[in-house]
């Protein structure tokens, strides 16, 4: 059997050997103790592509697959906002562990092993019934980390933090803070900072998610520096990047690369949200993902909502968000290159060491039965175990 594996995803392309295929490395696979350690020349035609197992970094399993109780929703962000918090009368704990494990089984059945499920925390600092149980599934879940989804202004409130945190950190959680042009940004920074010390947490924002004059992603990039914040980082959506000048972007990204950030894409949602206008919308609603690569910022994607207030369709699938980020922000070819933000840079923002092919064990690998990246990342062709596939 010969495979491909791409260049990005090895950690030492030069040792593993090998020939070179456009942006992979081509050969017979060399298999020892159920590890994939090297390739050897071969002349044979590749038959699949190899890879790790993907990630899920941004996703909402307490609000999937709600679009079929919301009746004609569509709108921008607020009204989404509106519509889903009017569908939690029936987040009953049936109701939540039901979408939730479809959600999951979606993802799994992707190909992800890590997922991060952000959960609305609502104004009430006593944990809701979805964190709840959601925290249930995550115990029976290796891999599905949950964070808190607390607003700028509830984080600004010293009772709300120091009554919520303790239960979000006894539950193994990840701070996370819904920020946009809320009226205290600065004090609720302070607060979930201090707190995720405090407690050895790692962050994670909805920040900027809207074309407009937000800047948060600057707050939080200077709260981080001016603290020396070690944990990661993430932040997700940052679509108002696209509404800077080239010297007010040169300046934010140059400091989310100094404090250690990761900013995740998620263009389903973003798109369909973002940018509305009478008819056809002529703003594109992602963020800029290859001038913060170049900056030095690590981009990751995800998909975020799923047939929801917020996006009626798309699926928990990091191949499909991450096609969809190619169209819309014009990633070309080497496909190669990008598949890092659904794999190993999406793993280390989430904590988790990123695992790389060469020394993977086939449990942590995936097979897919194509010979190009851009096949690989259209969706097209299912992602098998390599356990199964390569033994």
């Amino acid at each position: 059997m010969n495979v491909l594996v791409p260049r990005k995803l090895i950690d030492d392309p030069g040792a593993f050997g090998g020939a070179p295929w456009d942006d992979c490395l081509h050969g017979a696979p060399v298999i020892k103790d159920g590890r994939l350690i090297a390739l050897t020349p071969s002349t044979g035609a590749p038959q699949r592509m190899v890879l790790p197992r993907l990630v899920e970094p941004h996703c909402h399993l307490d609000k999937c697959h709600t679009i079929h109780r919301l009746g004609q929703v569509g709108g921008n962000l607020r009204h989404a906002i509106t519509r889903q918090f009017e569908d939690k009368v029936h987040w009953t704990e049936e109701d939540l562990r039901a979408r939730a494990s479809k959600g999951l089984a979606e993802a799994q059945a992707n190909g992800c092993h890590l997922i991060r499920s952000h959960v609305d925390w609502g104004t009430d600092p006593a944990p809701p019934l979805s964190w709840r149980m959601l925290c249930d599934l995550a115990a029976e879940t290796p891999g599905l980390q949950l964070a808190a989804l607390i607003g700028a202004n509830q984080w600004a409130d010293p009772a709300f933090v120091s009554a919520a945190v303790p239960t979000i950190a006894a539950t193994g959680g990840v701070l996370g803070a819904f920020v946009l042009d809320h009226d205290h940004i600065d004090t609720a920074l302070e607060h979930i900072f201090d707190a995720a010390v405090q407690h050895g947490l790692m962050l994670d924002f909805h920040v900027d998610e809207g074309l407009g004059d937000f800047n948060g992603l600057e707050a939080i990039a200077d709260r981080a520096i001016a603290t020396g914040f070690e944990a990661p980082i993430l932040c997700g959506h940052a679509v108002s990047l696209m509404d800077r000048t080239e010297p007010d972007f040169a300046r934010i990204a140059d400091k989310c690369a100094r404090a250690g950030m990761t900013i995740c894409a998620l263009p389903v949602t973003n798109l369909y949200l973002q940018g509305r206008v009478e008819g056809t919308p002529d703003r594109r609603g992602i963020t800029r993902l290859r001038e913060l690569r170049a900056a030095g910022v690590p981009v990751i994607v995800g998909s975020d909502n799923v047939a929801d207030a917020f996006c009626p369709l798309g699926a928990h699938d990091p191949r499909a968000a991450l096609a969809l980020g190619c169209v819309t922000a014009h990633l070309d070819p080497p496909l190669g290159d990008w598949l890092s933000a659904i794999t190993t840079d999406a793993a280390a923002a989430l904590g988790h060491r990123p695992v790389t092919v060469d020394g993977a064990a086939l449990s942590d690998l995936l097979t897919c039965d194509v010979t190009h990246t851009a096949d690989l990342v259209s969706g097209h062709t299912p992602l098998l175990s390599a356990e199964e596939s390569l033994t």
